[in-house]
């Protein structure tokens, strides 16, 4: 069986190293320029060049977003930026617009181009029309079924890769590409500037009685009309590998090192279970108690097996799901003394419970049983936002890991 990809996402170096260091196959990343996630911290070409020598060291691949939807302006400085992209040796950049795959043909034509999501690809001509064109892979559009995406599969080359989404957020336009947020507060989704008017609350205004707010009600349960669930398709891992699909993407370059490193490992331990061992293959319900660790809306399977309904939306609120915080990440381990090297994240207390996530590992649980501080003094609370600390950790670990409570 051939061997699929999971790719994760990475919103600055640090989950660059998360994604890898908890399983992923390869990574997408955005530059400060040209790229869909304009208030992700993105790489700098100095970030870039630090990650993809720790990716290529551990086998894996780092792939650039270059797909914003540009206007004439937006295409300044783009061919300077992908020789630059090419001299650092990035595995493949992502597009959506053919005036920038010509670019990115004619500037380098041996880097290997993926066309993205936001080009809508819904049927196999357009598939094999760029992959007439050079194109190594297509990121299908959110919005088809398992019984296309296997059609697809069936009627394009074999070479051809595909690409689809299997986790977290929806967008309520179709592919991604939205105006509402250009027309709401002029900052431009297809641009990378999107500021989510899909999550905010809605009112009805009469037109002759101003002032007046009604609740736009699509049922009993709210007024937060656009607002999509998450997707989540860790009980369907056979069906995703099975269609064809290569390359299982999960989608939060916004989203916190906490959630890469968590999402990452849970789909990790799903997919090479299937892969070891498909004719015994048995779903656990601890991969989705895992995910549902980090924060998430409610979770849907998305059009993979039927159109979206109302069932799909969630009408009540716009918050996330929160039930575990990131409280420390380990920088250093000394297994002489069993004393961890810790950053703190949230704030964290002597005598408290904690769990310890370590890489490629299954997590254990531990009490807090003592901290010091830089100074090496001894605290009861490491209140201050990434403040040093040491504690006893009861099992080794290393860099990386992550501590998070309940």
């Amino acid at each position: 069986m051939k061997k699929v990809e999971l790719l994760a996402p990475a919103g600055n170096l640090e989950k660059l190293k998360m994604a890898i260091l908890y399983g992923a196959d390869a990574v997408y990343i955005g530059g400060q320029r040209f790229g869909l996630r304009a208030s992700a911290d993105n790489f700098s070409l100095e970030d870039m060049r630090e990650g993809l020598d720790f990716a290529h060291e551990r086998n894996c691949k780092v792939y650039v977003t270059v797909n914003i939807i540009p206007h004439n302006q937006d295409l300044v400085g783009l061919p300077e930026y992908i020789k630059q992209l090419d001299e650092l040796g990035v595995d493949a950049v992502i597009v959506s617009d053919p005036g920038i795959f010509n670019i990115v043909r004619s500037t380098a034509p041996d880097m290997e181009v993926h066309i993205s999501t936001q080009a809508n690809n819904t049927n196999y001509m357009s598939a094999k029309f760029w992959y007439d064109l050079g194109a190594k892979r297509i990121v299908v559009a959110r919005e088809l079924s398992f019984d296309e995406i296997r059609e697809m599969a069936a009627m394009t080359p074999k070479d051809l890769d595909i690409e689809a989404f299997i986790h977290g957020a929806m967008c309520i336009s179709y592919s991604g590409r939205c105006l509402l947020s250009n027309y709401m507060t002029g900052r431009d989704s297809n641009k990378g500037a999107c500021s989510h008017p899909c999550r905010w609350k809605y009112q009805l205004v009469e037109e002759k009685r101003p002032g007046e707010y009604y609740p736009v009600y699509e049922d009993e349960r709210g007024t937060y009309i656009f607002n999509s669930k998450d997707l989540c398709m860790i009980e369907h891992i056979p069906e995703l590998i099975e269609s064809g699909i290569f390359s299982l993407k999960i989608e939060g370059r916004m989203k916190s090192s906490f959630y890469v490193a968590t999402v990452v490992s849970a789909y990790r331990k799903a997919i090479d279970a299937y892969m070891s061992d498909p004719e015994n293959y048995r779903y656990d319900p601890e991969w989705l108690a895992e995910l549902s660790k980090a924060s998430h809306r409610e979770y849907t399977t998305g059009f993979y097996f039927n159109k979206t309904t109302g069932e799909d939306q969630i009408y009540n609120t716009s918050s996330y799901i929160r039930d575990y915080d990131f409280v420390g990440m380990v920088l250093e381990y000394d297994r002489e003394t069993g004393i961890a090297k810790i950053e703190q994240r949230n704030r964290m207390i002597v005598g408290e419970e904690i769990e310890v996530v370590v890489p490629e590992k299954d997590y254990f649980v531990q009490t807090i049983e003592a901290m010091k501080n830089d100074e090496g003094e001894s605290i009861r609370t490491a209140p201050h936002a990434q403040m040093i600390v040491y504690m006893p950790v009861k099992q080794e670990v290393i860099p990386y890991t992550i501590l998070r409570r309940k």
